[in-house]
């Protein structure tokens, strides 16, 4: 990804954000964990995994989520950490090997405020996370 910051106020309604796209790892989702303290099975044990509903390890939600937010940070640089704000749902798990993809279009402003639709999907083209970003521009 290009890191293409530009003034938020130059957003037009329909305008695409710069996507992000990135590649889940056994090691990444392991990296997070520690990070996190989230060491759920689910997530670092194959074994355990290939026993659950999921057939396999899974990458954790938040993980998956911050790739919205990079995407968000490319987009509209300091604003977003400052007055950002996500609503979204958790819709496919993402697993290690994933090829994910954070896009996002804009398609309202209201005063100070930028709307976008954000999501995050796998290489096959299901939707891991959807939902909306609302960022204050400066």
């Amino acid at each position: 990804m290009t890191q293409q910051i530009r003034d938020a106020r130059a957003f037009k309604v329909g305008d695409e954000l710069p996507t992000l796209t990135k590649v889940l790892t056994q090691e990444k989702i392991e990296r997070y964990a520690d990070a996190s303290g989230d060491r759920n099975p689910l997530h670092i044990d194959p074994s355990f995994a290939a026993t659950t509903q999921f057939g396999g390890p899974i990458a954790h939600g938040m993980l998956v989520l911050a790739y919205i937010s990079e995407m968000m940070t490319a987009a509209f640089g300091p604003s977003w950490p400052q007055g950002g704000s996500l609503k979204v749902r958790f819709r496919v798990a993402a697993r290690p090997g994933n090829r994910v993809t954070a896009s996002g279009r804009v398609i309202t402003t209201k005063g100070e405020r930028v709307v976008c639709d954000v999501e995050c999907r796998n290489g096959a083209g299901e939707a891991l996370i959807s939902g909306e970003a609302s960022v204050r521009v400066t």
